[in-house]
């Protein structure tokens, strides 16, 4: 994993068509702050009210954990997890620009959080990532998988395969949440009956521990 390089916050973060805009961080260390992004139609950020209602679920077993934030986007909800108390956290962005604005977000809370953004294709990453030798935390986890909805139709196999592969490697006390929206059966995941399901339309949400 590569370290996080500080970057300038610039204060003109429009991208490609889209507007600048801020997301509001909702609890724990940075309540009430905000962070950069740019309304570029590659990224869907979570709504505050869904990543809030999420984190009432499970803000209480994120102190300590390893954070996986899958699918990165604006880094919001890996964000909100350092701000409740996660131990690090790890940003998987394929888009360059993207990934480049979380950095400078993580950089503008705390120059000295825990933090990595790998600027990969999620699928990819994570078969390196559950590599007999590669480094992994020895925390338990707390993995957010919020890809574009378009890959439960696309790519389910992947998708699932991915959801399986990291919970049969995820040490214990580990905590998983999927995002998707009404195109996927929630009954298609691994140990379909382990799954806390909420509904935040258009968001489905899945909780797995």
């Amino acid at each position: 994993m590569s370290p996080r390089k500080s970057h300038p916050f610039d204060s003109h973060v429009g991208g490609p068509g889209g507007a600048a805009t801020r997301l509001r961080i909702v609890g724990g260390r940075f309540r009430g702050r905000t962070i950069a992004y740019t309304g570029d139609p590659v990224t869907r950020p979570m709504k505050d009210n869904i990543r809030e209602a999420i984190f009432n679920l499970i803000g209480g077993w994120i102190p300590g954990k390893a954070v996986l934030d899958l699918f990165a986007g604006t880094g919001a909800v890996g964000i909100e997890a350092l701000s409740r108390g996660a131990a690090q956290a790890i940003f998987i962005e394929r888009h360059f620009p993207t990934a480049r604005l979380i950095r400078r977000n993580l950089d503008s809370l705390d120059s000295e959080l825990s933090a990595t953004v790998e600027t990969s294709d999620t699928f990819f990453w994570v078969r390196q990532f559950l590599k007999p030798e590669f480094p992994r935390p020895q925390e338990p986890w707390a993995i957010f998988c919020c890809p574009p909805y378009r890959l439960y139709r696309d790519q389910l196999d992947d998708v699932l395969a991915m959801i399986s592969s990291l919970l049969a490697a995820a040490p214990p006390e580990s905590v998983m949440v999927v995002e998707s929206d009404e195109s996927f059966d929630a009954a298609r995941l691994p140990d379909a009956t382990r799954w806390r399901l909420r509904q935040y339309r258009p968001a489905h949400i899945a909780v797995w521990r």
